[in-house]
């Protein structure tokens, strides 16, 4: 395994990406030393319980380091006396920028923040360095990886990561990383879609999980009628549909309650419709939950309700059935090879208001079948979105990497470090690769 590995975000801790936080603190229940990374704070809304305030205190932020003007000044430094690497990593900035003046002015910030990244990394031994998600930070990390030799690998998630793959260059990405765990099936067949078939064997599923021990029902909890969204309130996800499908409900089950969980941009508006419906009384906005406090909500529910037009894999659907909580989500995506309908949940085709109205009656009308399926959904995850498990892949990923020295992918026989690759030698990845366009 490699000594010290580099975890990088766009943001952490961040409410919406608990899952990176569980793989974090997995990754160093098994031994891993993780050292965090992001490329910008946030904000106290983000920090509610102490896994997350402690992560906030302990991560490095690269933006703010870069602000310090010695920090910046040694990290110019530290890069001009590698003159090879840093005119490669220059090269490979202009090479995969999107048209336009603005788009360069933006790699010239990736490369800013590469260079004290880079500095950071080689300070503190890191031996590999991984990122989630394919859009800025991964811009980031392949130019960290070329300046600095270290090796680096990235979590492919979707859907945004595919919503622009020419300006974010997912192909050249793949071609560079070590190995990119795709979090499921779906999303691996998009980064076949997007790089070069040589490169497909590094295309790996490892899920995004969660710690079902620590989901359950209140099992002193008498059955009712109320249905739970956890989610951002934002155009991807749906709800307003799910608030008129909601209303449906109401005609049928006048005691039914919606209880919303999150923030977002969409918030005044869908507070206005629910208004407009007459349901204010029955539809609740908590805001953004930690992660004990979304656990107490699950605990005390009877259907888990996601409406989304696109998802990856929903994190959040994983917790509902680890609590043990009949499901019921969009035909999108990864969702299918989470959720069988019919079987560990109800599965519907997106934006369809009257076809999800008539599901959520289903599961609310008949708790045996409900509470059934509730307990086949939670076997699913505990079998196969462990975040003990997943964590336990990627390290093997990380400590083993991918050799294409003869074009041709195996699993290497030990880690990057151990071959001697490092801040001055050339990186494995970086002996074959997909020509720059």
């Amino acid at each position: 395994m490699t000594s010290r590995i580099a975890y990088l975000t766009g943001e952490y801790p961040a409410v919406s990406h608990t899952f990176i936080l569980r793989e974090v603190l997995a990754l160093r229940a098994l031994g891993c030393e993780v050292l965090t990374c992001s490329v910008r704070r946030t904000g106290f809304e983000h920090h509610r319980g102490a896994d997350e305030r402690e992560a906030a205190a302990t991560t490095f932020y690269v933006l703010e380091a870069a602000c310090r003007p010695g920090t910046m000044l040694a990290a110019l430094g530290w890069s001009l006396w590698r003159p090879r690497r840093f005119g490669r990593m220059l090269r490979l900035a202009l090479a995969t920028r999107p048209a336009g003046i603005r788009a360069t002015i933006w790699q010239m910030f990736y490369v800013i923040e590469a260079m004290v990244l880079a500095r950071h990394l080689a300070r503190a031994g890191v031996g590999h360095l991984h990122n989630h998600f394919a859009m800025a930070s991964s811009s980031v990390a392949m130019l960290t990886s070329e300046l600095s030799g270290i090796p680096y690998s990235f979590t492919l998630h979707g859907p945004a990561d595919f919503l622009d793959t020419g300006r974010w260059r997912l192909d050249e990405k793949i071609a560079r990383a070590c190995f990119v765990a795709c979090i499921s099936q779906f999303c691996r067949s998009q980064g076949m879609l997007f790089s070069d078939m040589a490169h497909w064997p590094k295309l790996r599923i490892v899920h995004c999980g969660v710690e079902p021990a620590h989901y359950g029902a209140d099992p002193a909890r008498a059955p009712g009628r109320d249905v739970l969204f956890i989610g951002r309130l934002a155009a991807a996800k749906g709800v307003p549909v799910l608030i008129e499908a909601f209303a449906r409900v109401r005609e049928a089950y006048p005691d039914a309650r919606l209880t919303l969980v999150g923030d977002g941009p969409a918030r005044v508006a869908l507070e206005d419709r629910v208004a407009e419906l007459g349901l204010s009384q029955a539809v609740r906005f908590t805001g953004y939950l930690g992660q004990e406090e979304v656990a107490a909500e699950l605990s005390r529910t009877d259907l888990f309700a996601l409406s989304s037009f696109a998802e990856g894999v929903p994190v959040v659907l994983m917790e509902a059935m680890a609590t043990g909580l009949p499901v019921l989500a969009t035909r999108i995506a990864g969702i299918p090879e989470l959720v069988e309908d019919g079987v560990s949940g109800r599965i519907v085709a997106p934006g369809d208001t009257a076809a999800f109205a008539e599901a959520m009656i289903e599961l609310l009308t008949d708790p045996a079948r409900a509470r059934a399926i509730g307990q086949a959904g939670q076997a699913r995850v505990k079998a196969d979105f462990d975040v003990a498990k997943e964590a336990a892949k990627l390290a093997d990923l990380m400590g083993s990497g991918l050799d294409w020295s003869d074009g041709n992918s195996r699993m290497a026989s030990g880690p990057a470090m151990q071959k001697g690759y490092g801040p001055d030698r050339p990186s494995r990845h970086a002996t074959k690769r997909m020509p720059l366009r």
